[in-house]
This record gives structure tokens, C-alpha cells and sequence, in this order.
């Protein structure tokens, strides 16, 4: 097939104007299957980040005073960062493939209705 054609009408699909509301309703679903994966990946990441920077000053000595004791608990902070920023993804992973799993039957049969329509 001509991949030109293919790039060339998947970007006019793109700036069609889309007045069915089946379209809307897709994409609405659609988003509605990925949120809770994504919230939860950005809310995690974050949190999980602010941890790990918050070890690494403790270790460092730039917060805490410096003493051996306040490294040891920035040291296992850091790491209990370096944990949750190394699983973040492989949760989301499992998030969005749930999301995609409850939404699915709905999915494909709007999208089968929406195919059918512009086949006619």
C-alpha cells in the first residue's frame, strides 16, 4: 500500500469535521477507558520523584544536618523512591489494560456502527 496516501488521509480524517455524535461518544469512551491508568501514573510519578529527591538531599546533606544518621534514613528513603518510580510504569501498564478490558465491548461495537455507516 502507498504509505503516503494512508499518512495523507489519516491526517485529513484528522481535521474532518466530526458532527456524529457516535464519533464523540468514541472518543469519550476511549478517554474514559485510559484516565484512571493516567491519573494514577501522574500522581504516583510525581509523589514517587518528590521522594526520591527528598532522600537524595537527606544523603547529601543539603537538608537534615549531615550527620550519618540523617544519610542512612536519606539513603533508604531514596531507594524507597528509586522503588516506586521503577514500578510506576509496569502499574500503569496493568491499569490501562484493565480500563481497556472493562471498556472494550462498547468500544468496538460503536466503532463497527461507525464503520458500517460510512461504508453505506
Amino acid at each position: 500500500m502507498n504509505t503516503d496516501k494512508i499518512y495523507a488521509e489519516a491526517i485529513a480524517n484528522e481535521y474532518a469535521p466530526k458532527d456524529t455524535s457516535k464519533v464523540i461518544a468514541l472518543k469519550k469512551l476511549d478517554r474514559k477507558a485510559k484516565s484512571k491508568a493516567n491519573i494514577f501514573a501522574y500522581t504516583f510519578g510525581v509523589l514517587m520523584a518528590l521522594v526520591l529527591g527528598g532522600g537524595l538531599c537527606l544523603s547529601m546533606g543539603v537538608i537534615g544536618g549531615g550527620s550519618t544518621v540523617m544519610m542512612t534514613v536519606g539513603i533508604i528513603i531514596g531507594v524507597a523512591g528509586i522503588v516506586g518510580v521503577s514500578i510506576n510504569y509496569p502499574i500503569y501498564k496493568k491499569l490501562l489494560e484493565s480500563g481497556k478490558r472493562q471498556y472494550a465491548f462498547e468500544i468496538m461495537q460503536l466503532a463497527k456502527e461507525i464503520s458500517e455507516e460510512t461504508e453505506a
